[in-house]
C-alpha cells in the first residue's frame, strides 16, 4: 500500500507539474521525443551524468524531452566555462547551472552568444510568470536597463526582508554557552559585558580546559578578518552601522541614502574598541592570517569562546539538538554601546538570488521548447527537489519523503538524515540550476529544512527586533559601464578598508591615521562609487 500511495502521489505531482498547455502549442509530455544539448556542472565525487539522476529521469518521462548533456566538474567550472563560451561554434543550446555574474551576462549578450528571454517568459513560461507575479521585485532584478532578461534566475526565499535567513549574513557571531554556564555568566548584551566574558574565558583557561577536556590553549575569540569577519560587533558604536559588507563596505540609511560604513564614527570607535580587545589578549593572533582549515581545526578542538560563521556547527563540535535547545553554543545578540542596532546584510531582504543561473545560447534551434522545459524547473513541487534533492532514491538516504499538507495535497517533507551530512546528500541528489522557492511555499509544497529552521528562528527572535535599518542595498543590475567602473573603484576601496581593519585592530591608530584613511578613500573615488550606487538605489525605489 505504501508503494501504491507513493506511485499515486508521484502521478499527481507530475500531473500538477505538466498539465497546462503552453501558448505556443506545447503540451507535456510531447507526442514524440524532442531533444536539445545542454552543459552543466556536478559536485566532486557525485554522479557526473545528469541523466542518471532521479530528478532528470522523472523529468524526461514527464516531458518526453531528452537532454544531451555535457558536464564539467564543479571545481573546474570557472576556467572551463569561459573557454566553452569563447567558442561560438561549439556552444550547447543551454547552459543550465551557469552561475554567471553581471559582467559575464553583459559580455556574452554583447557578443551575441546568448539570447534575450523576456518574450519567451511572457509566452511559454507560466510557472516563472507566477513567480514574478507573486514577487515582482525578482523580475525587476533580472531586467537590464534596456528591458532585457538575459538569464533565468535561482531564487531561494527563506524568510523575507528583516526575517530573511541572509539578514545577518555569513558572519553571525556565536558564544560558547557551555563556558558561560560553567563560569556563572549570562549571554552578554552590552560591549562591557561582552569584554568581561572574554576576560573570564582568558583568566579561567585552566579550569575550562579541565572541565571540558580541551587539548590546546583557550582562545577567547577567533575569526578570519575580512572573511569570517567580526565587524558585526561594532553595530552599537556611533551611528549604529556595522560593517557587514566585506566587499563594498556600504549600507543604506533610513532616508534611502547610500553611505560608506568606513567613514562613520561608529567604524572609528568600534575599531578602537576591537584594538583594545586585541591588546588584552582576547583575540586570536592568527585571526588575521589563518586559512579556513586552520580556523575550523581549532574550533573543532573546542578552543573557542566566540567565533563567527553562517552556522556554528561549521566551526565547533555541536549537535543540531543542542543548537535547537540553546545548549553549548548560542548566537550572540546585538551589543549595546552608544546605541543598539543590527545592520542588515546587503541584498538580504529578497533572500537568496542568483541573476545568471541559466542561459539560452544563440545556437539554440528551438528556444520555445527549451524555455518551456526550463519552466518546469519553476513548478512549486519541482524547485525544492532541484534545490535540495528528492524522494524515492535507490540509495540509503532521501532528502524528502512524499507527504501531504494540512489540505491533504501533496507536499515534500524533509526527512531526518541522522548522522549523514545534509550537504553530501543534497549534492548527491540535487541538480540546482534555475528554480524558485518562495517563502509562501513552506507548509504548502515543502517543509523547511531543519538546519534552516533554527537559523530562521535565531534571526526572527534575536536579531530582527534590533534591526532598526529599514533598507539594505538591493541586488541591482547595473549597466556594463557602471558595473565596470564600480568594480575598478571597489578594488582599491576594499583593499584600503580591509587593510586598515587588520592593521588597526592589531596595532591601533591615531586621529592622524584616521584622517589619512578618509583622504585615501576620497582619492580612490569613494564619492563616485557612492553616486553610482545611489543612482541604482533611486531607480530601484522608483526615484
Amino acid at each position: 500500500m505504501r508503494k501504491i500511495s507513493m506511485i499515486l502521489a508521484l502521478a499527481l505531482c507530475l500531473a500538477l507539474l505538466m498539465s497546462s498547455a503552453l501558448a505556443d502549442g506545447y503540451t507535456f509530455p510531447l507526442e514524440s521525443t524532442e531533444s536539445f544539448t545542454a552543459l552543466t556542472n556536478y559536485p566532486v565525487g557525485t554522479e557526473s551524468d545528469p541523466n542518471n539522476r532521479t530528478i532528470f529521469k522523472r523529468l524526461e518521462e514527464a516531458t518526453n524531452v531528452h537532454v544531451e548533456w555535457r558536464t564539467i566538474q564543479s571545481d573546474q567550472w570557472g576556467e572551463k566555462i569561459a573557454l566553452e563560451m569563447a567558442n561560438a561554434k561549439t556552444l550547447p543550446e543551454l547552459v543550465f547551472n551557469a552561475g554567471f555574474g553581471d559582467t559575464d551576462l553583459q559580455k556574452y549578450a554583447k557578443q551575441g552568444a546568448i539570447i534575450p528571454l523576456e518574450d519567451y517568459i511572457d509566452t511559454c513560461m507560466p510557472n516563472l510568470q507566477k513567480v514574478f507575479e507573486q514577487a515582482p521585485e525578482y523580475r525587476v532584478m533580472c531586467t537590464d536597463e534596456n528591458g532585457h532578461i538575459w538569464a533565468f534566475p535561482w531564487i531561494e526565499q527563506l524568510g523575507y526582508e528583516k526575517t530573511a535567513i541572509q539578514a545577518v549574513g555569513s558572519n553571525m557571531p556565536f558564544i560558547n554557552k557551555g563556558w558561560l554556564d560553567f563560569l556563572g555568566l549570562e549571554v552578554p548584551t552590552t560591549v562591557d559585558d561582552f569584554e568581561a566574558a572574554l576576560i573570564a574565558f582568558r583568566d579561567n583557561a585552566d579550569a575550562l580546559k579541565a572541565e571540558f577536556g580541551i587539548d590546546g590553549s583557550i582562545i577567547p575569540m577567533s575569526f578570519i578578518m575580512n572573511d569570517q569577519d567580526p565587524y558585526f560587533l561594532i553595530n552599537g558604536f556611533g551611528e549604529g552601522y556595522g560593517d557587514v559588507d566585506n566587499w563594498r563596505h556600504i549600507t543604506v540609511t533610513n532616508d534611502k541614502q547610500v553611505i560608506s560604513t568606513a567613514t562613520t564614527e561608529g567604524f572609528k570607535k568600534g575599531t578602537a574598541w576591537m584594538h583594545k580587545l586585541y591588546e588584552e589578549g582576547l583575540i586570536d593572533p592568527e585571526a588575521f592570517t589563518q586559512e579556513w582549515s586552520t580556523y575550523v581545526a581549532k574550533g573543532k578542538s573546542g578552543r573557542y569562546g566566540v567565533c563567527f560563521s553562517w552556522d556554528v556547527a561549521n566551526i565547533a563540535q555541536v549537535s543540531m539538538d543542542d543548537l535547537i535547545a540553546g545548549k553549548s553554543w548560542v548566537p550572540l545578540p546585538a551589543l549595546t554601546a552608544d546605541v543598539r542596532n543590527v545592520t542588515p546584510c546587503n541584498g538580504a531582504f529578497t533572500s537568496g538570488f542568483d541573476r545568471g543561473r541559466c542561459v539560452v545560447t544563440a545556437l539554440c534551434k528551438n528556444p520555445e521548447l527549451v524555455c518551456s522545459w526550463i519552466d518546469q524547473m519553476y513548478a512549486p513541487m519541482q524547485s525544492p527537489q532541484n534545490n535540495w534533492g528528492t524522494y524515492g532514491e535507490d540509495d540509503e538516504f532521501d532528502i524528502f519523503e512524499m507527504s501531504t499538507n494540512d489540505a491533504g495535497e501533496p507536499m515534500l517533507k524533509h526527512t531526518w538524515l541522522g548522522d549523514a551530512s545534509p550537504v553530501e546528500v543534497r549534492e548527491a541528489e540535487s541538480v540546482n540550476g534555475p528554480l524558485a522557492i518562495l517563502d509562501s511555499y513552506y507548509g504548502v509544497y515543502v517543509t523547511l529544512p531543519d538546519d534552516a529552521a533554527y537559523r530562521l528562528n535565531w534571526i526572527k527572535d534575536i536579531y530582527t527586533p534590533d534591526m532598526n535599518n529599514d533598507y539594505c542595498y538591493p541586488n541591482v543590475f547595473m549597466n556594463a559601464d557602471d558595473n565596470k567602473q564600480c568594480s575598478n573603484l571597489s578594488a582599491d576601496l576594499s583593499k584600503c578598508v580591509n587593510t586598515a581593519k587588520s592593521d588597526w585592530v592589531m596595532n591601533g591608530f591615531t586621529d592622524a591615521d584616521w584622517e589619512k584613511f578618509q583622504n585615501d578613500l576620497k582619492a580612490y573615488g569613494l564619492e563616485e562609487y557612492l553616486a553610482i550606487h545611489q543612482k541604482y538605489l533611486d531607480a530601484y525605489f522608483g526615484g
